[in-house]
């Protein structure tokens, strides 16, 4: 049976997009059985209409205390039988309740190669307007697991992206979501596949995995 994943995000979805052409192809043993997202505008959400993929929107606005917003989570991912989340995209730290019921069970693809330029407020753009404004000469997609801190979970997987002597903020972007969209489902296949073995923080894949790390 396919691993039944919920994917959680909050704007456009590219990530998540990517993958559903994966799996369009063949290439992607999961069902992806939930979107959530907190914010209503997200065109994540018409993905998931497109993909008859069913959906809510649940943000911390919603909720007097976040114990209601954890439990709203965990009651929807619940009926839905999820057994696996992806964040495509989300903005929001996950209560510490989700990460406690899924640890080990929650990724995050992040726009650089961690440790460096992670933590509070490096996402998007600002990643990589530090990357060039540290003079840094690579680049690149870290996939992790998600824990109680920004950035901070086991590494799964890396793939480096050059950063070029005319790049500016938007060009390095471009590329690096190129990297993203052709590593984060070899993550998850890998994942999907039982192939991934997580000793404290070392993350290693067992031989016939479609993990690669080769500069891009």
């Amino acid at each position: 049976m396919s691993m039944r994943c919920a994917v959680f995000a909050s704007g456009g979805g590219s990530n998540f997009q990517a993958l559903l052409d994966r799996k369009a192809k063949g290439d992607l043993s999961v069902e992806f059985v939930l979107m959530i997202g907190n914010n209503s505008k997200a065109a994540a959400f018409d993905r998931a209409r497109s993909n008859n993929i069913p959906s809510l929107h649940i943000a911390p606005s919603h909720f007097h205390s976040e114990e209601e917003y954890a439990q709203a989570m965990i009651a929807a991912l619940t009926e839905a039988q999820t057994e696996f989340i992806v964040l495509a995209g989300y903005m929001k730290m996950l209560p510490s309740r989700i990460v406690k019921e899924y640890r080990n069970k929650i990724i995050n693809i992040h726009p650089g190669l961690l440790p460096a330029f992670g933590g509070k407020g490096m996402y998007g753009m600002n990643v990589h307007k530090a990357v060039l404004e540290y003079g840094a000469k690579i680049s690149g997609v870290t996939v992790h697991f998600v824990d109680e801190e920004y950035d901070h979970g086991p590494v799964i997987m890396q793939k480096a992206v050059d950063v070029l002597d005319d790049d500016d903020a938007e060009a390095l972007a471009s590329r690096v979501l190129e990297a993203e969209h052709d590593t984060y489902w070899r993550a998850l296949e890998d994942i999907a596949l039982g192939r991934i073995c997580v000793d404290g923080r070392r993350v290693s894949v067992s031989a016939g995995g479609v993990a690669s790390s080769s500069p891009g």
